[in-house]
C-alpha cells in the first residue's frame, strides 16, 4: 500500500494486509497522535488496510 506522511512529507510503500495500529508502530509513530485517512475517509486503529490502499497520516494538532 502507498502511505502518504505530512511531516516530514514523504510516501513509503508498506506490504499489507495489517492494522491501522500495526502500520503507526511499524513507522515510528503514536497512535494517539495520528489521524489516518484511507481514500476519503477517516480509519480506527482496528482496521486492515490492504495492499492497493491509499493511506494519509497526518499528525494531530491542537491548539488554544
Amino acid at each position: 500500500m502507498q502511505v502518504q506522511l505530512s511531516h516530514p512529507a514523504r510516501t513509503v510503500e508498506v506490504k499489507g494486509p495489517k492494522k491501522v495500529k500495526d502500520l503507526l508502530r511499524e513507522l515510528n509513530l503514536v497512535v494517539e497522535a495520528h489521524l489516518v485517512i484511507k481514500g476519503d475517509d477517516l480509519v480506527t486503529e482496528d482496521e486492515m488496510l490492504y495492499d492497493g490502499d491509499q493511506i494519509e497520516i497526518r499528525p494531530v494538532i491542537s491548539g488554544g
